[in-house]
């Protein structure tokens, strides 16, 4: 494939190493040859960069899949999945999860993306429905606006919360930030 046909979302393969095409940009500037410039972001170190190919220089893309991946258990390091349609189980370890950990809990879902049929990311959607298992009472009377309290989740993460919140409510909460969004 040639880098004039590169698009947003494509796994190629670049100094031996996975990336994924995050920008593309097509230039032509004034009497130079045109160029695609790419912001490329390195699956196995999380790095990214901008990266300049010639239009006509070729690029390998590498095969991808997305998958919806179910968690069953957590033993160890080691977090188990399964597809829900074809009932394929995977193994992912904690390094691969990292901080999505905070807003997985058994049955709760993810997008897997595979290279060559190796899990490299794992995507949470925007936000996830939890449950408070731990908060402190409001004190009568402090109804101050935006008055917060620390409540612990059930899959450990401390966030704050409106003093109105009760231990073992559903709350909405965001997984860009792990600010609380509202009750589910």
């Amino acid at each position: 494939m040639q880098a004039n046909d590169l698009r947003k979302g494509q796994v190629i393969k670049f100094n031996n190493e996975a990336c994924l095409v995050m920008e593309v940009m097509h230039r032509t500037p004034g009497n130079l040859r045109a160029f695609v410039q790419a912001k490329l972001r390195n699956l196995r170190t999380g790095r990214s960069g901008d990266q300049r190919f010639n239009s006509t220089e070729s690029v390998e893309v590498m095969s991808t899949d997305r998958q919806t991946l179910e968690l069953s258990y957590i033993e160890r390091d080691t977090w188990f999945f399964m597809n829900p349609t074809s009932f394929e189980q995977f193994e992912l370890n904690e390094v691969l999860i990292g901080d999505a950990k905070n807003y997985i809990v058994p049955n709760g879902t993810v997008e897997v993306l595979f290279v060559d049929d190796v899990p490299v990311t794992v995507s949470l959607p925007s936000s996830v429905t939890l449950k408070i298992v731990e908060s402190a009472d409001g004190v009568k009377g402090d109804t101050a606006s935006n008055v917060q309290k620390p409540a612990k989740l059930e899959t450990g993460l401390m966030i704050q919360v409106p003093l109105f919140i009760k231990e073992g409510e559903m709350i909405k909460v965001s997984t860009d930030n792990g600010a609380y969004m509202g009750r589910a």
